[in-house]
């Protein structure tokens, strides 16, 4: 009996043994697993949506971008500008036109001497002829200030010529940038256009400017020439009354009044 009840007891051990490998299913325990793996998979999708509204967002973006560089262009890509070549050629220019020193050191009186104008005024000549036949050279230091009026106009005749000149070359130019400007695509291209011409417009001006700074030389030059011409008037002016004063008072000296009485001849008849 004990060895029945031995061996029944060892059944039930090792069955219960064996029902103990067995997996215990909750229920429970199962849903909210599954409800965390599909909330986990409804963040992945919301972040996967999030991306792709970035790249679509970017993608707006860069579209945009696209359109505002063809609308207002790559600065740095518009190198071939009308004019523009021609304005810093001219900006570099100094002119042809020279300075009251200048022009003074120039001056020679035998140039004043033999200058007619291309025939307008009357050529004086190096000599002249006195009314006994003898020839006689003139003084040509006395004649500089002439020549310097004339080496004035000379000037002012190269400046004109010059600005002439340059005013055609800066038109033609204004010309071909205002088509230019016309054409224009981007924003880019007008701007940088609008300031070349901006820049021709004022150059045009400047060349304006030495014209009139050529004839004030001239004015100057004559206006120095009369104020000499009024500087030899008074000297010569304090020269003849020195050379008066001295005059009467060499007089005064050389002649003694006679401290004698007058006498006058007695008619014999009376």
């Amino acid at each position: 009996m004990k060895r029945i009840l031995t061996v029944i007891a060892a059944t039930l051990l090792c069955a219960a043994s064996s029902r103990a490998q067995y997996v215990v299913y909750d229920p429970a325990l199962h849903t909210q697993t599954i409800i965390d793996e599909a909330e986990n998979i409804a963040k992945y999708v919301m972040m996967i949506d999030n991306q792709v509204q970035q790249i679509s967002t970017m993608t707006s973006q860069l579209q945009q971008l696209q359109q505002y560089n063809q609308a207002f262009g790559t600065p740095s890509q518009i190198l071939n500008l009308a004019g523009f070549t021609s304005l810093i050629s001219d900006l570099g220019d100094t002119g042809v036109g020279q300075a009251v020193g200048q022009l003074e050191t120039l001056a020679q009186g035998i140039n004043a001497e033999q200058y007619d104008a291309n025939g307008l005024y009357h050529n004086v000549g190096a000599t002249f002829t006195t009314p006994d036949g003898s020839s006689v050279s003139r003084d040509a230091n006395l004649y500089r200030q002439f020549a310097a009026i004339n080496e004035t106009t000379r000037n002012f005749s190269n400046v004109y010529a010059d600005v002439v000149s340059r005013r055609d070359s800066l038109r033609q130019d204004i010309a071909a940038t205002s088509e230019q400007l016309r054409a224009a695509t981007t924003a880019s291209e007008v701007q940088k256009l609008t300031g070349v011409l901006i820049g021709l417009n004022a150059e045009l001006s400047a060349t304006d400017k030495e014209l009139d700074h050529a004839a004030s030389v001239s004015f100057v030059q004559n206006a120095e020439n009369q104020n000499d011409q009024a500087k030899q008037q008074q000297a010569r002016v304090e020269e003849q009354q020195a050379e008066f004063s001295d005059g009467i008072q060499k007089y005064n000296n050389s002649m003694t009044l006679s401290t004698e009485p007058a006498t006058f001849p007695v008619n014999s008849n009376d």
